[in-house]
């Protein structure tokens, strides 16, 4: 099987509710069930992560300068995909069942998708920041990331949890990622 890009459409949002009623729903779930999510669902949940939401190309979640550092991964049974924002898609990075790598607790291994917060250090370079608040402000921006994951779970009936940990050396290695690379934060969704 070879992996194609995934072209997302438009995020679900049929599920009436308001921002407050999803701060009420918003919990951690460690139990998922391994059905796929709808391409629907799949789509809001990376648009609520990372989205173009302006005409100016900026996201739904904020990044200090917007720099942007963080590349979501999304790991499927079938394989490892990229997001990418300014296309909406996910684009194929590595084909197989890597979801052993995506974290340590056993439900990570049967979910249907684990996303991975990835910070690319390398686009802070040239940039007035000091290095030593790179890692800061690239988990800062992850945390922003994975709490709209979060709220838009809530909003639309999904079950999500954030984790730290992942098989970290494995995982690199799998998505050929250099040392400019880090892992910050794995979060899980599923229904």
């Amino acid at each position: 099987m070879k992996l194609n890009q995934i072209e997302l459409g438009p995020p679900d949002f049929t599920r009436p509710g308001t921002v407050r009623e999803a701060l009420q729903e918003r919990h951690s779930e460690r139990e998922f069930q391994p059905r796929g999510l709808a391409l629907g669902h799949l789509s809001g949940v990376l648009w609520a992560a990372y989205g173009v939401n302006r005409e100016d190309g900026k996201r739904t979640a904020p990044s200090a300068m917007a720099l942007y550092p963080i590349d979501v991964y999304a790991v499927f049974p079938e394989g490892i995909y990229r997001y990418v924002p300014d296309t909406h898609t996910l684009e194929p990075v590595v084909e197989g069942d890597y979801r052993t790598f995506a974290g340590v607790q056993d439900y990570v291994y049967t979910a249907p998708l684990n996303l991975l917060y990835i910070a690319n250090t390398g686009r802070y370079a040239g940039s007035p920041l000091a290095p030593e608040m790179y890692h800061f402000l690239a988990g800062t921006d992850a945390g922003h990331m994975s709490e709209n994951v979060y709220l838009y779970c809530a909003s639309q009936g999904l079950k999500t949890v954030v984790r730290a940990g992942v098989k970290v050396e494995e995982l690199m290695r799998t998505l050929m990622l250099d040392a400019n690379h880090r892992f910050v934060l794995a979060q899980t969704v599923g229904y």
